[in-house]
């Protein structure tokens, strides 16, 4: 029989997984209004987002109302941009999504009618 791992060593295997990093929106398929964020994870950035608006307490009120009365079949997560690990181990991944988050929204625009992004 193996040996358990200690936490030690469970907490150097972490650190060594490569997650997906980078810019996602999520799309409101009845009336195209997206909702741009960004994260260092974005295979679980999803999960808590459904979680948050499934559980009625997401942070973006207007989001929240319209998933409340769309439903989250009308609702779709798309990543936009993705980040690739570098190198460069002092390098801040959560200040460079932010960097590529900033570009979308610029770009996208997702304020007002055409999304739920808050203008800053």
């Amino acid at each position: 029989m193996e040996n358990p791992k200690s936490k030690k060593e469970l907490k150097e295997a972490y650190k060594a997984m490569k997650f997906r990093m980078g810019v996602f929106q999520v799309r409101n398929l009845i009336n195209n209004k997206i909702y741009i964020d960004s994260s260092v994870n974005l295979d679980k950035i999803w999960n808590r987002h459904r979680l948050q608006l499934n559980f009625g307490n997401h942070p973006n009120a207007v989001l929240q109302n319209d998933w409340k009365q769309s439903g989250e079949d009308n609702f779709v997560y798309e990543i936009l941009g993705e980040i690739e690990e570098s190198e460069n181990s002092n390098l801040d991944y959560a200040k460079e999504v932010k960097v590529l988050e900033q570009m979308y929204i610029e770009e996208l625009s997702p304020f007002d009618e055409k999304g739920y992004n808050q203008k800053a």
